[in-house]
């Protein structure tokens, strides 16, 4: 892929489960979780990240995935994930993934920073998608931006 087609996604997750009805993840987990899901598509890669917050890079071709796929593949290979670690008896939580384009000056100029022109992604697992969103102001942290510039996937269970 050269670089003026390639899209540069970084993931970090919120665990925001306080009854433990699945196990948290390490990073190495989490990065695992989304190197085994995008193994069937060679051209998205995907690496582990140093950042304190943003654990997981995909690259991918921005000629063959939105951003919002890409989101929403996210969503749906965590969720088969998870599926396999819970039992019968315990509720899937909500998935979000949401992301927006950094348009500000980076924080520092590392390799594993989010850089502007790039996406920084938040996958979410939470008992209660609505309240999660309410409780971080998505409504008015979205309302100046350009549907361009952000996007949000949901599953519930």
């Amino acid at each position: 892929m050269n670089q003026a087609q390639t899209g540069r996604m970084l993931l970090s997750h919120n665990f925001n489960l306080p009854d433990k009805r699945l196990p948290e993840l390490s990073r190495e987990e989490f990065s695992t979780i989304f190197s085994d899901g995008f193994h069937f598509y060679p051209n998205i890669r995907c690496r582990l990240l140093t950042n304190p917050h943003w654990i997981v890079e995909l690259l991918f071709p921005t000629s063959e995935f939105s951003p919002a796929q890409l989101g929403d593949m996210c969503a749906q290979i965590l969720e088969q994930k998870r599926l396999t670690q819970k039992t019968d008896d315990i509720a899937m939580p909500d998935i979000l993934v949401l992301g927006g384009i950094k348009h500000t000056p980076a924080n520092n100029n590392t390799p594993d920073s989010l850089q502007p022109g790039e996406w920084g992604v938040d996958v979410v697992e939470t008992a209660s998608a609505e309240q999660f969103l309410q409780t971080i102001g998505w409504q008015a942290t979205i309302a100046q931006k350009s549907p361009d510039d952000i996007f949000k996937v949901e599953l519930k269970s």
